[in-house]
């Protein structure tokens, strides 16, 4: 983190609202990039994350600074991520009626193809995380257990697991093509 972000974060603690619009424009794209890759929706990661950023701006007073600014945004979106997909699963069950979304026309921006980000969907919440954290975001295992609360030895048997269960369905799904 540079001395102008530590100067926002500063300032937006003291609550200049303009100090942390300039945060928002520096993780916006990282924050979106997350969500979408959790969601596979657009307009459900566009609302996760004005969430984290809405959640962030009210919390902005815990930041203590151990960890990079973009990790503990890393860590509110995850957690929204993950709750978000709690309540659609709910949901899903409540109508009987759950399917995997769709991928989004949108994602032409995305370099995950449509089939790659389905087969994301269809993992545990929990090892999708760890997957997007280390591989999409090109994040350590340290800072994607920081980011997930758990040890570094959970993120790497997650991404372990999550790889099998990603090799087996999209070379299931190519022999089918």
């Amino acid at each position: 983190m540079d001395d102008e972000q530590r100067a926002w974060i500063r300032d937006s603690q003291n609550g200049n609202p303009h100090a942390f619009e300039s945060l928002v424009r520096v993780h916006q794209r990282m924050i979106h990039a997350l969500t979408f890759r959790m969601t596979g929706s657009m307009a459900d990661a566009e609302d996760l994350a004005q969430e984290t950023f809405v959640q962030a701006f009210q919390r902005i007073d815990s930041f203590r600074g151990d960890a990079a600014f973009s990790s503990w945004l890393y860590r509110i979106a995850m957690n929204l991520c993950l709750n978000w997909r709690q309540r659609e699963i709910r949901r899903n069950r409540l109508h009987e009626k759950w399917e995997p979304p769709e991928p989004s026309e949108d994602s032409s921006e995305d370099p995950i193809s449509p089939e790659v980000q389905a087969a994301l969907i269809k993992l545990h919440p929990k090892q999708r995380a760890a997957v997007i954290l280390t591989i999409c975001e090109g994040q350590s295992h340290a800072a994607a257990a920081q980011v997930l609360g758990c040890s570094e030895t959970t993120v790497s048997w997650r991404v372990f697991a999550a790889r099998k269960k990603l090799k087996r369905w999209l070379s299931s799904e190519r022999a089918v093509q």
